[in-house]
């Protein structure tokens, strides 16, 4: 924490401790670092599972985009390692369809489930949300399902019965544009930081942080829109020129939405509304990666099953090699993985919550003991989010949680 000399030569602080629960936490905040500890463990782990993520997630953006434009964005290919796999899975090679019935594949499901999360967690930050509610997105909708259903009149003539129908699907299909213009932007920042990772260049977890903060700040203006491509012609349904940003209408809802809140899995919680045991407030939903008790349930909720399964396939060597050397080795090799991902991303979380105190608030070293009581508030409040007993913030704090 900020302190100042006093007159016989010793530091006093400029605000007093914290005495919330996470206090230690608090104070590694303040002092630029991560809600995840600063060791030579952890930012292997952090690293090599972002770059595990990184190659599943270079398909995921692509395919998101295709769904959402219908279109193939661009010229440039897939990852590497990605098309190696796509080729010949984890058996041989064989044609597509027998590698997706043997379920030898790439699971898009997952990534189709986080754009469902952030479409159902609607209003999470920035205008987006908003827009899709106002009469010009709904005449941008209705020119591209008349052009698409140009000629088909059983399917016009049930627009025309069921509007409304057809106007969601098409919100859907712009938050799936939302999410796979924010996964094409963090697909390359994870395989950056595996490079600099292995040329010795991230050397702790406050780097790898910081790294995605600055991240973050780069590419905050970034537009995020929704073109779509028909018989040759782009309909904006969500035109550039309305200014929304990668930041605010993608991240920052993302982040909510998905590390956050989610929804439960079916078969683990009940969905009648008699038994209780859903939320009936949609801000006390606390399903996602923070919170999940990680073991595969085969399920694209909380944890992250299919991305685990799709993560398995690109682990560097390294941390192959570390979960040998702990629990039941290669056996468990899932659920470690998963808890690696969920440590990597309260370190996402706390690249996060110190780029909204730069933009909202004041810097660290701020000498100013009021503006650094702002800074304590903010910190305090984003904290007693993990108050509640299923969060793993706790457990992220030692090694032994594997």
């Amino acid at each position: 924490m900020t302190t100042t000399t006093a007159a016989a030569g010793t530091e006093t602080p400029l605000i007093p401790p914290s005495t919330h629960a996470y206090a230690d936490v608090i104070h590694r905040l303040e002092a630029g670092g991560s809600m995840l500890p600063d060791t030579p463990e952890n930012l292997q782990q952090i690293i090599g599972i972002y770059k595990a993520y990184a190659v599943p997630m270079d398909f995921y953006w692509r395919d998101l985009l295709y769904i959402a434009e219908r279109i193939w964005r661009g010229g440039e290919k897939a990852h590497p390692e990605l098309l190696e796999f796509m080729a010949k899975g984890e058996t041989r090679a064989m044609p597509k369809l027998l590698h997706h019935l043997w379920h030898d594949r790439v699971n898009m499901e997952f990534a189709e489930a986080c754009m469902q999360a952030m479409f159902w967690h609607q209003g999470m930050g920035g205008r987006f949300n908003d827009y899709l509610a106002s009469e010009a997105y709904r005449a941008n909708a209705d020119r591209a399902v008349k052009a698409y259903f140009k000629g088909n009149l059983v399917m016009l003539g049930l627009y025309k019965l069921f509007p409304e129908m057809f106007i969601e699907k098409v919100r859907q299909l712009s938050y799936t544009a939302n999410l796979g213009l924010f996964w094409e932007v963090m697909a390359p920042v994870f395989f950056e930081m595996s490079d600099l990772y292995d040329e010795g260049q991230l050397t702790s977890v406050p780097a790898a942080m910081d790294f995605l903060v600055n991240g973050i700040f780069a590419v905050a203006g970034r537009p995020i829109y929704h073109h779509v491509f028909i018989a040759g012609e782009c309909i904006e349904i969500i035109p550039k020129s309305e200014g929304f940003t990668w930041l605010y209408e993608a991240a920052l809802p993302y982040v909510e939405a998905v590390f956050y809140r989610t929804s439960p899995f079916r078969g683990t919680k009940s969905y009648n509304a008699q038994a209780d045991q859903v939320p009936d407030d949609q801000a006390d939903f606390h399903y996602g990666i923070l919170y999940a008790d990680v073991f595969p349930v085969g399920s694209a909720g909380i944890p992250p099953t299919l991305l685990m399964q799709d993560m398995l396939h690109f682990l560097p060597p390294y941390l192959q090699e570390l979960y040998k050397q702990h629990r039941r080795g290669e056996e468990d090799q899932l659920i470690q993985l998963g808890i690696t991902f969920q440590r990597s991303m309260y370190n996402v979380t706390s690249a996060v919550i110190q780029a909204l105190r730069c933009a909202l608030l004041y810097p660290l070293d701020d000498s100013n003991p009021e503006h650094l009581k702002a800074n304590r508030s903010f910190f305090e409040a984003q904290m007693d989010r993990f108050l509640r007993p299923e969060a793993r913030l706790s457990d992220i704090q030692t090694q032994d949680y594997r």
